[in-house]
């Protein structure tokens, strides 16, 4: 018996467009909600949620097999790649990448040796099935799937070392974060940014790695898909209540 096949990543390998959305409240109830709704991911937020390890295992547990779940960790560190993993989720994002070699520890912080450092701990962890999956350790290495979040000039700057890397399956453009470093907080939509993005986006397109970026403007996704771009973000579960709820509030409350 094998570690589960990762269909998302599979899916960007064969550069097959996967949409999903943001899970920012927290919320298994909510998660599970939205499994349902047929985006090909959701994103459970550590760096921008509320979130902690137990939170995250317990939403990823309501979505099941329902779709594939991502998680963000809130910084790039060994020891939070390890844990994720070992909670069963096989793709992880990492904000705020600006060097080559950061990514390189990211990378190897995804493997068990000799291609990396995870810690080999399959015997006690949920992604191992608690052991039960007996040929987890030979096959998990190649289900594992790496997305790096580039999201500065800096990381910019660094990109052909990044994309350069083995290991390393999506390289995804932070929008917010790149436009405040550029000197545009706030509006993404300045055409340096856009054009920082676009140029980005055809390196990570040319080096044959995924490539990925979150928008709530649907024209705008419509354009990076003609791009190329395979993991694209195109809402979140707080921005979806909110407008609802307000759009609601404001139909009914109509003269």
């Amino acid at each position: 018996m094998h570690a589960p096949k990762n269909r998302l990543k599979a899916a960007l390998a064969a550069n097959i467009p996967q949409f999903g959305i943001w899970l920012n409240l927290a919320s298994a109830y909510s998660a599970e909600l939205l499994s349902g709704s047929g985006f090909d991911w959701l994103l459970i937020d550590g760096e921008h949620g509320p979130n902690s390890i137990p939170t995250m295992l317990t939403q990823a547990q309501t979505i099941g097999s329902r779709t594939n779940v991502v998680v963000r960790i809130p910084v790039g560190e060994t020891h939070l790649v390890k844990q994720v993993l070992d909670l069963g989720i096989q793709t992880v994002m990492v904000p705020m990448i600006e060097t080559a070699a950061h990514a390189e520890q990211m990378a190897r912080a995804m493997k068990y040796p000799p291609e990396g450092v995870r810690g080999l701990g399959a015997s006690v962890a949920r992604a191992a099935d608690f052991g039960r999956i007996s040929d987890y350790l030979p096959t998990a290495n190649a289900e594992t799937c790496l997305i790096l979040q580039v999201e500065s000039r800096a990381g910019l700057a660094a990109l052909p070392g990044i994309l350069a890397l083995p290991g390393v399956d999506c390289v995804f453009i932070g929008p917010s974060d790149l436009a405040a470093d550029m000197g545009f907080p706030g509006n993404t939509a300045a055409p340096e940014v856009q054009a920082a993005i676009d140029d980005a986006m055809r390196q990570i397109i040319a080096s044959g790695k995924a490539a990925g970026v979150l928008t709530f403007d649907l024209a705008l996704a419509k354009r990076y898909r003609e791009m190329g771009v395979t993991f694209l973000g195109v809402g979140g579960d707080i921005p979806l209540l909110l407008k609802a709820a307000q759009t609601l509030a404001d139909t009914v409350k109509q003269p």
